[in-house]
């Protein structure tokens, strides 16, 4: 069994969090940190779990405007993450998504902002639907990380990030999928 933990970042926190999720997930199987710029139909198509996240951008998954908005910020502060792409995102990977095995499982995770759902909003809420309609079986319900000011990751949330992997890969490895 395989895992791979596909994301996008802007400033480095949510691929701080993907290598996190990969690192709970290796007690279980192998798994994988790519950027959504840089999978291969090939990586999907080779894992029993497929883990997605992005940032909330404007209280969901994120845009070619919203990522062009905050690359600007990014550089106006030198903290664009290495490889970002402003106009390569789940979103739009998820538009040509599909299983490579029917029922193949994935599950979701974002990034926000500290804060109600409410205010905040949640990437992971389209992306669990991007990733049902493209016909993935949903392993389990999304997670949110929480980044502070700055933007900034909580520390806490890298440690939870990794717990969650972890879970998962239990979960995927009980249900013999």
């Amino acid at each position: 069994m395989k895992a791979l933990v596909l994301y996008e970042s802007m400033y480095g926190n949510t691929r701080r969090v993907a290598e996190a999720i990969a690192h709970g997930l290796d007690d279980t199987m192998p798994a994988l940190a790519v950027p959504v710029s840089d999978v291969t139909e090939e990586q999907v198509a080779e894992c029993e779990l497929l883990v997605v996240g992005g940032p909330t951008h404007v209280h969901g998954m994120s845009r070619p405007s919203t990522r062009r908005s905050a690359a600007g910020v990014a550089s106006a502060t030198a903290e664009v993450d290495f490889g970002a792409q402003v106009n390569v995102g789940i979103r739009e990977w998820l538009s040509a998504a599909h299983p490579a095995v029917p029922a193949q499982s994935a599950v979701a995770f974002d990034t926000r902002n500290h804060g109600p759902v409410l205010i905040t909003g949640r990437a992971s809420k389209g992306i669990t639907e991007g990733l049902r309609r493209a016909g993935f079986r949903l392993l389990a319900k999304s997670e949110s990380f929480e980044v502070g000011p700055g933007p900034s990751l909580v520390p806490e949330e890298l440690e939870r990030a990794a717990r969650w992997g972890g879970e998962l890969g239990r979960l995927i490895k009980d249900r013999g999928a």
